[in-house]
């Protein structure tokens, strides 16, 4: 089990508080940085309290946004404590700069990693004392006691206290230092699928989203930004925006002119009126230059990811030589809900509703921009409309925070979709050269790749200096054992903005290794699920996902008429994921009728909610599969809203069978790891339907047919 940071007793009992008769725990997540309590603060830590009404309350640090961490974390302290899961209420923790640790909802870490042990502990270390407090009533042994749904009992006398009852009791008692925490037979809750606790209060429009909150004397405002990259504004004419009923202002802010007025309707209508001049900056590259760009790049050696053997003499010795090139675009995250934030900035405070993934970002940022303490921002965290690592950016929540300063009132500002498609922080497009070489007995012993991307965090120590991490994941740390391997970096200059997409580097790379893999496959004239599973003898947990997967798609057996199989596999964030693709053809359209998914994510606490989030990755995968693509002309983007940016449509989903491996494992992401697979595995069904390579996405519907025929060095 992971590590868990620990505060010693004197800390406890400080940051612990009896007040309305009751007992409340305050624990922290583990973080890089020293924790203290914080009496100042209108919410407590990250703590569990119970009432004497017997009541547990539970603040939630991560940001929901339908992936159902306002269940999955609750019901680990749940299950620890052994509470009624009736009595639970969940509340959502406002940012707070250290009390819970990181709070940034990235990377499918809001159960996996630091915050598995801590709940746990928290749990467990409630539940100990509060038999504690009841053995010492009863004047009996604390091991002859038990607790059962928010209760704790001596079956020998048949005595019972509510958790309730208790409360006040065992907050005075000592905090045991180490406490038991139950073995996974032990669970009631974690393993169980349990419905999301908020699914009434999202059918019924009581949850609140970020375009949802409504202040008193609020107004509405939307935001006018440059349209080509590394622009700035020249000047502008408000007079016709200012004619628009409705409209109040029209101010100029850090990145654009923003449009403030009653309603966003009124917003949005004088922003189109708006005459602006805006001068361009020095970048004017389109798609093709950017391409072009990163091919020349590729001629020149690039930072060192990974090294194994001499992939060089290897390949020399190869019975098969194989080389390709493969290209990924630029895609944006187009989240249902477009960027949005509500601010109220005053002399001495500010305070933010947003639907943010970076709570404590969004406060930093803010503290910057009013130049108020960061105690003195206060940020309330809604629901999110999708969020795809897009909102872990604050760029919209300055927009918000720069139009109350400038305007004197609460504002909620609210991008156009336009806005939002053609100013987002989009994943990276790539240009990849590879070779490979397989044996005379069809065995791989050679992979040699070549990463050519714009950088997205522009550091990570995992891989070695000069090499952007994001970039290379999923691609310098492949599970297979190669016996050479070669990777390195090409970091491109071009200035298009780039961040996090939903599983960031794997969701690229990913793609480019599995079909390389099923390249060199059929070079060796091997089944592309043996080849695989042969790489695999050193990760029997990923071999045995990729078996489950195969035996449930019925590989090895003939697909019905005109259709076939491709497969792909990825580790990703700690999830094991393999996934069999079941396509055929329509005319020039491509029909995936079935996929298959198997995985292993470790300890699961609510099946409910993961077979849901890999069903939703097969639909964000195939998305940008078949659609994915933002080009570039003259320094701008020129995608704008769903009619050109589309997405996959309610009678394009395929049947989706989960399967999952069971395991006792610590917790692995489950948000993101059943996206990367499912590019490849269609890739590779339409060359085992067709003979034809998809080497370049998305994948082109309308110029399949046109390809027959042709060699794989010619798409």
């Amino acid at each position: 089990m992971a590590a868990v940071d620990k505060i010693d007793r004197r800390g406890f009992l400080k940051a612990s508080a009896v007040g309305l008769g009751g007992l409340t725990l305050g624990f922290h997540l583990p973080d890089d940085r020293p924790w203290a309590p914080d009496a100042a603060s209108f919410q407590p830590n990250a703590f569990l309290q119970i009432d004497t009404d017997g009541t547990v309350t539970i603040w939630v640090a991560k940001a929901e946004m339908g992936q159902g961490v306002r269940t999955a974390l609750p019901m680990i302290i749940a299950d620890e404590l052994d509470a009624d899961w009736s009595t639970v209420r969940v509340v959502p923790a406002d940012a707070h700069p250290t009390k819970y640790g990181s709070q940034m909802t990235v990377g499918s870490r809001s159960v996996r990693g630091g915050a598995w042990p801590a709940l746990r502990t928290a749990g467990a270390t409630a539940r100990e004392m509060l038999v504690a407090a009841a053995a010492a009533r009863w004047g009996v042994p604390p091991a002859h006691c038990r607790t059962e749904n928010g209760h704790v009992r001596h079956d020998g006398s048949r005595r019972v206290l509510s958790y309730g009852q208790l409360a006040t009791a065992a907050a005075g008692l000592p905090v045991p230092g180490q406490p038991r925490l139950k073995d996974p037979s032990e669970f009631r809750l974690i393993g169980r699928p349990m419905p999301q606790i908020d699914t009434r209060d999202k059918i019924t429009g009581r949850a609140v989203f970020g375009l949802d909150v409504r202040v008193p004397n609020m107004l509405f405002a939307t935001v006018v930004h440059c349209p080509v990259f590394g622009g700035s504004l020249k000047g502008f004419d408000a007079s016709a925006a200012r004619r628009v009923p409705g409209v109040k202002d029209v101010v100029e802010i850090s990145q654009g002119v923003a449009v403030v007025a009653v309603n966003t309707w009124a917003a949005f209508q004088g922003a189109r009126v708006l005459e602006i001049k805006w001068t361009p900056g020095e970048f004017a590259m389109s798609s093709r230059d950017i391409s072009e760009s990163f091919a020349r790049l590729a001629e020149q050696p690039g930072a060192v990811a990974r090294n194994d053997g001499d992939v060089e003499a290897a390949i020399r010795r190869a019975a098969k030589h194989v080389e390709a090139t493969y290209e990924v675009p630029y895609l944006a995250h187009a989240t249902m809900e477009p960027m949005n934030c509500t601010a109220d900035v005053r002399s001495n405070t500010c305070e933010i509703w947003a639907p943010t993934q970076n709570p404590q970002g969004t406060q930093r940022a803010a503290a910057q921009i009013t130049g108020l303490p960061v105690e003195r921002v206060t940020v309330h965290v809604t629901y999110l409309g999708c969020g795809l690592g897009r909102r872990s950016r604050s760029d919209f929540v300055q927009d918000a925070v720069e139009t109350s300063m400038k305007v004197g009132a609460p504002v909620q500002t609210v991008w156009t979709r336009e806005e939002d498609m053609q100013h987002d922080w989009y994943r990276p497009a790539t240009y990849n050269v590879l070779e490979g070489g397989v044996d005379a007995s069809g065995r791989l012993t050679a992979f040699k790749l070549r990463i050519v991307a714009p950088p997205i965090v522009g550091r990570g120590p995992r891989y070695g200096p000069g090499v952007d991490q994001a970039s290379v994941d999923g691609a310098a740390n492949m599970p297979y054992e190669i016996p050479n391997l070669f990777v390195d970096y090409g970091r491109s200059p071009v200035p298009v903005p780039t961040g996090h997409w939903r599983s960031v580097g794997p969701s690229q790379n990913t793609f480019v290794v599995e079909s390389f893999i099923d390249e060199l496959a059929h070079a060796g004239g091997r089944d592309p699920v043996e080849f695989r599973r042969e790489l695999l003898r050193g990760y029997p947990r990923l071999g045995r996902v990729l078996e489950l997967a195969a035996e449930k798609a019925g590989w090895g057996t003939s697909p019905p008429a005109g259709r076939a199989r491709g497969v792909a596999l990825v580790e990703d964030k700690g999830g094991l994921v393999a996934e069999v693709a079941e396509v055929s053809l329509d005319g020039d359209r491509v029909r995936v009728h079935r996929v298959t998914c198997a995985a292993d994510f470790g300890q699961i606490v609510n099946p409910a909610t993961v077979h849901a989030q890999v069903v939703g990755s097969v639909v964000t995968g195939l998305s940008a599969a078949f659609y994915g693509e933002i080009t570039i002309e003259g320094g701008r983007v020129m995608q704008s809203n769903f009619h050109d940016y589309p997405l996959l449509r309610i009678d394009e989903m395929p049947q989706v069978d989960v399967h999952i491996v069971e395991s006792t494992a610590d917790p692995g992401g489950v948000g993101e790891p059943a996206v990367p697979p499912i590019a490849p595995a269609v890739a590779n069904a339409l060359f085992a339907l067709t003979g034809v390579r998809v080497r370049r996405l998305p994948i082109r519907l309308e110029n399949i047919g046109a390809t027959f025929g042709k060699s794989d060095s010619e798409l």
